[in-house]
């Protein structure tokens, strides 16, 4: 068995399996019968993955959601629609290689998917520049929020972000004002407007694409003003206390489920999306036809005002 990537507190997790299987090559191999053998070390692997998976803190979740072998947009929309058709450029600077978008259909339902994109080797990972977007992502995706707009069709939003992109280029760029024109115009587009969180969720870069209908965040995804390095870095100048500031930001599905600030959880594999991407892409598909079904019979006018009222609902104030 080829070693696969794993996080630290996979470690137990990752030993025991390749015990299994270098027990069932040794069996196979001197012609042994080991099956009890295999039998009892697998069921206490099951349990191991039990304990393991159901008493995750939120900084665990956090790493979760950044395994090497999640899945990313493209792989959902490999895994959910047909027909899809990629559309590039913003019209206005260039081609924003960190967010994709374009038409497609899931189940026969046409769909304008946009979502960020990250890489698995070094050489993808600077092509996408690690899922984080200039404001010429955020102008591309807008232009196809208002082509889907203009041919009446439902958006799909998966967000899978560090953060918006932070340089001297992107500052100059507008990318403040890019953010803020696309939260503005998301909450007046005249179409269904679906978001699931598959990954990480960070700040401003997240809601650039980030408003509509309904949100939904995977199970082990997170949603936050910013990540819990940046967040440590400013507070105790020390990015080493990042696992106390995750904690202290309650990043977790859960946490933000509690706030208020989005609609649903999808549960995903018992070890994580990454363990079964055949899986959790059924999963998120069916979810989101569900989602796009109960905003059909909705007229524009109450899609707007329920869309409004969502997001006046969440925080707290006093005058």
């Amino acid at each position: 068995m080829s070693e696969r990537p794993y996080l630290e507190f996979e470690r137990p997790i990752v030993e025991l399996e390749k015990k299994i299987s270098d027990m069932k090559d040794f069996s196979v191999g001197e012609s042994i019968e080991l099956s009890g053998e295999i039998a009892s070390m697998e069921k206490k692997l099951a349990r191991l993955r039990q304990d393991v998976y159901s008493n995750l803190t939120r900084w665990q979740k956090v790493q979760l959601s950044r395994h090497p072998k999640r899945p990313y947009t493209l792989d959902y929309i490999e895994l959910m629609t047909t027909g899809f058709v990629e559309l590039h450029g913003d019209r206005y600077f260039a081609d924003d290689h960190a967010v994709v978008g374009g038409f497609a259909h899931i189940d026969g339902q046409p769909v304008m998917i946009v979502g960020q994109q990250k890489g698995r080797d070094t050489k993808a990972k600077l092509y996408r520049n690690f899922g984080m977007m200039h404001p010429e992502g955020y102008r591309k995706a807008l232009r196809l929020f208002y082509l889907a707009e203009k041919f009446n069709v439902p958006i799909l939003i998966l967000i899978d972000t560090p953060g918006a992109y932070p340089g001297i280029g992107a500052e100059e760029r507008g990318q403040a004002e890019a953010i803020a024109r696309n939260i503005r115009e998301m909450s007046r587009l005249k179409v269904p407007i679906v978001i699931v969180i598959i990954g990480e969720g960070a700040s401003g870069g997240a809601l650039g694409i980030g408003v509509g209908d309904v949100t939904m965040m995977l199970q082990y995804s997170w949603y936050s003003v910013i990540s819990p390095e940046a967040c440590s870095a400013i507070l105790w100048r020390d990015a080493g206390r990042a696992q106390e500031a995750a904690e202290a930001l309650k990043v977790t599905a859960e946490d933000v489920m509690g706030l208020g600030l989005i609609d649903k959880i999808i549960p995903e594999p018992p070890t994580g999306a990454h363990s079964n991407h055949a899986a959790i892409a059924a999963t998120v598909k069916q979810e989101i036809l569900q989602a796009f079904d109960s905003l059909k019979g909705l007229s524009v006018e109450q899609l707007l005002e329920k869309r409004i009222a969502k997001y006046r609902r969440m925080g707290e104030f006093q005058e």
